[in-house]
């Protein structure tokens, strides 16, 4: 041990005592606890708990338990955190209910061992607490940027998301993005830590102050922030039809859906100024558009010559015989006659969702895709900027993409808004506002405004600081003309990508490294 630790308070001394069973237990709990950061809660007092109490079940147990002790963290916080996932089981029939739950236990325990391997570097380093605070921090969100990028990457639900409570620490995602916010959240922790149990170390002082700080600066910066740039002038009808998965996937559900969709949208149109755009869901057309002769026509009467339809829509690809050889979850731009002006392709797809991964091995198995159909999605090419008569520039992502930061923007040709279009229908309580609030945090991440629509909520408008510029109430059927906010200058983020809070992480481990040679 570099150092031992002098009079802990009692409750260090407790935690040094519990059998190993109970600091695994305690392990767990504290990463429950942590999953607070994430809506529906979204509060980020349980995250400062719960990675204070990892931090010091660390400090006091064998290097050897601390792979372990990180990975029940992890897998309490993802465990609590991706419920939402067996409620998606409950809409499909290929395969029992329960194996959701069995998706849910299996995909925490390998996100957990990213937070493992952090855990379990930083006590290899360290048994002090606070360089094992800023070890960690830096180690676990170097774990948190892998976690959203190998083996096709799963994003979703950063540490940091807890910071949405505080818009002034939330703002810092424009410069480190949200996986800087996560290494935020550690600190904060560590400095609770450091306030119970780490006496007479270098560098306690500051650490210890560091949370209060963040605080204060979580409540003040909003106050003398510069007021966002007018609204651009552009006027968008957001269209919500209200369609549940059980309905649509009814017999004639399609058709009624999408009739609902277009009666929706010609009585709220009727008697108003045209808006540039229509936007509806994804998916909300199941035909495919380009195939269907005329469809689009229908979907468009009644609209004025300056407004567009944007819709989520499918495409079918087919080889040179005309055999089918897969589909694409596409968003479509179609003129006031229905002509089709651009076509974007999902490129981000989710796996087991929309395709079967090793299906040779799965389908005998008796896995199946969760989305109706044998055929799988085929990706697209990656972000584009659509430039449409009557609108600004804007980038185009379909449901699961908006939770990648770095990845959602041509940083070739910068949007002036980002547009996701989403079926959270699947996803129970707690999953559509986690997806919404990770929707805002790209839009601070690259101080543009992000509309966002879907079947049954949250639907509306997030300006480019992440503030809630219009919501429309989830549930049910909803509309609402809204107004585009204007985009920021390009934050540090959008010039940088997963690079800044990369470097951000790499300097933490670096101080943590210099201060546990410190006596």
């Amino acid at each position: 041990m570099d150092a031992a630790l002098s009079e802990p308070p009692r409750l260090i001394r407790g935690l040094a005592t519990l059998p190993g069973w109970a600091a695994l237990l305690a392990a767990f709990g504290a990463g429950a606890l942590s999953a607070l950061a994430f809506q529906p809660v979204g509060t980020i007092a349980g995250p400062v708990l719960g990675v204070a109490l990892l931090l010091i079940l660390l400090v006091q147990a064998p290097a050897g338990r601390s792979f372990a002790l990180g990975l029940l963290f992890g897998f309490g916080n993802f465990g609590v955190g991706l419920t939402w996932i067996a409620t998606a089981f409950t809409y499909q029939s290929n395969m029992p209910v329960w194996l959701g739950w069995v998706a849910v236990v299996g995909l925490s325990l390998f996100l957990g061992a990213y937070t493992a391997f952090a855990a379990w570097a930083a006590r290899r380093l360290t048994d002090r607490v606070v360089p094992l605070a800023l070890l960690f921090a830096g180690l676990f969100t170097l774990a948190e940027i892998l976690r959203g990028t190998l083996f096709s990457g799963f994003a979703w639900n950063p540490l940091g998301a807890g910071w949405l409570q505080l818009p002034g620490v939330a703002q810092l995602a424009a410069l480190v993005g949200a996986n800087g916010l996560s290494a935020l959240a550690v600190l904060a922790g560590g400095s609770l830590a450091a306030l119970l149990a780490g006496r007479g170390e270098p560098g306690r002082g500051a650490l210890v102050l560091l949370f209060p700080l963040l605080l204060g600066l979580g409540l003040m910066v909003p106050r003398v922030q510069a007021p966002l740039p007018a609204d651009t002038g552009v006027r968008l009808l957001l269209v919500q039809p209200g369609t549940r998965i059980e309905d649509k996937h009814s017999d004639g559900g399609l058709q009624r859906s999408l009739e609902q969709a277009v009666l929706q949208t010609r009585a709220a149109l009727a008697g108003q100024p045209a808006p540039a755009a229509v936007i509806w869901p994804e998916a909300t057309v199941e035909y495919p558009l380009e195939e269907t002769p005329g469809l689009g026509a229908v979907l468009t009467e009644g609209f004025a010559p300056e407004t567009l339809l944007l819709t989520g829509g499918v495409a079918i690809e087919r080889d040179a015989a005309g055999s089918i050889t897969g589909a694409r979850n596409s968003l479509y731009a179609l003129s006031h006659d229905g002509r089709v002006l651009a076509r974007y392709d999902k490129s981000h797809l989710v796996p087991g969702g929309e395709y079967l991964p090793l299906r040779v091995i799965a389908e005998p198995l008796g896995l199946a895709r969760l989305v109706p159909g044998s055929l799988d999605f085929l990706a697209g090419t990656g972000p584009v900027t659509w430039k449409l008569p009557g609108l600004p520039a804007v980038a185009p992502n379909i449901c699961y993409e908006i939770i990648f930061p770095g990845a959602i923007v041509d940083r070739a040709e910068r949007p002036a808004f980002i547009l996701t279009v989403s079926n959270d229908a699947w996803f129970g309580a707690s999953g559509p506002p986690q997806h919404h609030a990770q929707a805002r945090l790209r839009a601070i991440e690259e101080g543009l405004p992000v509309v966002r629509v879907t079947p049954t909520g949250i639907s509306g408008v997030i300006d480019a600081r992440g503030g809630l510029a219009a919501t429309l109430p989830a549930g049910g059927a909803a509309h609402a003309f809204v107004d585009l906010p204007a985009a920021l200058p390009a934050t540090p983020f959008a010039h940088a990508g997963l690079a800044a809070p990369g470097l951000f992480a790499l300097l933490l481990v670096v101080i943590g490294a210099g201060l546990r040679r410190r006596r």
